[in-house]
Formats: structure tokens, sequence, C-alpha cells
């Protein structure tokens, strides 16, 4: 049997990158039936124990982990020669996938690079940092765009803007009509925050316990758009990058005169990765808009 090809291995592999079964199904396109039977097959033919089943999901054995190790270099090594195979074609046809914190940053990016590689179909998700770094680690995604830099040997990390951090509130407010504010002045006030793992609130947070300021939260959200919408609705106060601050006549922008908070957004893709033509044209799109001259990024002759 060639366990490089086999289906069984791509089943294993598939289920150690994503913790479950039926998320491997989901991975390969599959039925999560198929997946259970290619992995017991392999343990029943080798006589090997691959996986602990806990709850809903499972955990590598310590063989397990020694075949991942390997069946994770093939992996590669096909996604990288399905690269190599791809940059040959003259107009760059393919498939980029891309991970965001949100739409604010990363839609410029997006719309340069189609103007440069109209054939390129574009796939964007958006989640929390922490998660855009888990799937540019398990190959899900191809390049991420996230509020902090990334210090991991695997991982290249370009910076990219600096963003000043805003605090808003509804109209109605009792904040709201003030012309000068300290940031003392948020002293136990109730903020509508995003969930933990959120780097815009990481920030916030560590700023206010800088500053010794105590506030309260009692509603977390899950997306800007609703923690707008919550703090619209006189729930709380907020806070938000001010290039993803949307002008909402139910809202005002607080004017705290002694706050200096930011996050700062990086691009990432895999170190391994970084010369992949589709990942390289990114980057380079990338560094032009960094630099305020996006109109010089040349088109590769067909």
């Amino acid at each position: 049997m060639d366990l490089s090809s086999s289906a069984e291995l791509k089943a294993f592999d598939a289920t150690a990158r994503s913790g479950s079964m039926s998320a491997a199904a989901r991975l390969l396109g599959i039925r999560q039936p198929t997946i259970s039977a290619h992995i017991a097959g392999l343990e029943m033919r080798f006589g090997v124990e691959l996986f602990v089943r806990r709850g809903r999901g499972v955990e590598l054995t310590t063989f397990g982990h020694a075949l991942h190790e390997v069946s994770n270099r093939i992996y590669r090594a096909e996604q990288q020669a399905a690269l190599l195979l791809l940059s040959a074609r003259s107009q760059y046809e393919g498939h980029l996938k891309i991970s965001a914190v949100g739409p604010y940053n990363v839609l410029p990016m997006v719309k340069n690079y189609r103007a440069l590689f109209p054939k390129i179909r574009l796939a964007v998700s958006v989640g929390d940092s922490r998660q855009i770094v888990e799937r540019i680690l398990d190959h899900r995604d191809d390049v991420g765009v996230l509020l902090h830099a990334v210090h991991d040997e695997r991982v290249y990390c370009v910076p990219y803007s600096r963003q000043t951090l805003i605090v808003f509130a509804a109209v109605t407010h009792p904040l709201a009509h003030l012309r000068d504010m300290q940031l003392s002045d948020l002293e136990g006030q109730e903020f509508v925050l995003r969930e933990q793992g959120s780097q815009t609130r990481s920030v916030f947070e560590a700023g206010l316990a800088a500053a010794g300021v105590r506030v309260r939260s009692s509603l977390e959200m899950g997306s800007r758009e609703a923690v707008r919408e919550a703090v619209a609705q006189g729930l709380g106060l907020g806070v938000v990058a001010q290039t993803a601050f949307v002008a909402d006549s139910r809202l005002v922008v607080l004017p705290i005169t002694d706050m200096a908070l930011s996050t700062h957004v990086h691009v990432i893709c895999l170190a391994e990765r970084q010369s992949a033509p589709l990942i390289a044209g990114f980057l380079e799109v990338v560094d032009r808009l960094k630099h305020g001259d996006s109109a010089q990024v040349l088109a590769p002759a067909s």
C-alpha cells in the first residue's frame, strides 16, 4: 500500500489537524463514517492506537503524534507541488484563502489584488487574532490579517499599519455631551466588549489597568457590528479602532484627550510559503499599500 496517497492516511492527517472526525469530514468533503472507517482500518491493519476519544473530539496518542509529524510533511509537500504547478499557468489562476479580524483593513488589499490577478478566486473568513494564527498554522488559510505581531518561527509576519482606539457612546449616554474627558472619567462605566481573544479588547483592558481605571462589562458580543448596535441601544460604551468606526446618528465618539491606545495591523503567512506565487503577490500588494503607491503594483507577465 502506498501510504503517501492512501485515503486512510489523508483521513488520519485531517483528523489530527482539525481535532475531530466531523471536522475532518468537512475538511475533506466526505462523510464522517468514512473518516471513522479509514482511521479504524489503519489502527487494525498496523495494530496501533492513533487517537484517544475525548467527548466529541479526539486527542493524538504518542504514536499518533509521531505519525502526524510525517503525514503533515507529506501534506505540505503536496501543497507546495500544487502551488509550483499553479505558478506555471500564464494567467495565475488559483484560489487564495484569507482570514482577517474584520473587513476594514483586508478589503483594500483584496481590491488591489483582484485588479492584478482577476482570475484568482478569493475567500475571506473573519475571526479573532488567535483563530487566524491557528488557521494559518493548520494550512486552512493562506494569508492572515490581524492586530498584533506573531512571534513564531513558523510564521512570516509583516507590519502594515497602526490603528488608534476610540471609545464611543449612544447620544443619550450621560457622557455623550462632554467636550473634554480623561481616561479616569470612564471609572465604573458599563462597556459592551468583544469576546475574549479580541486584540482590541486586550489592548483596551491593558491600557485601563495601566491607568488604574476599572470599568464594568456584563455583555460580550461576537462582532464589531453587534457591539455598535448594542451601544446604540444604550447597553454600554464601546471601543473600536478609529478606522473601523462607522458613523451613525445614534452614536458619538467620546473626546478622551489622554487615551493613546492602539492596535497594530500585521499580515501573516507560513514562513515556508511566503515565496509561493499567489501569496507573494498578495504580500507585494500589501507592501505597496503600506507605502501608499498601490497604483505602481505591476501584474505578472502572461
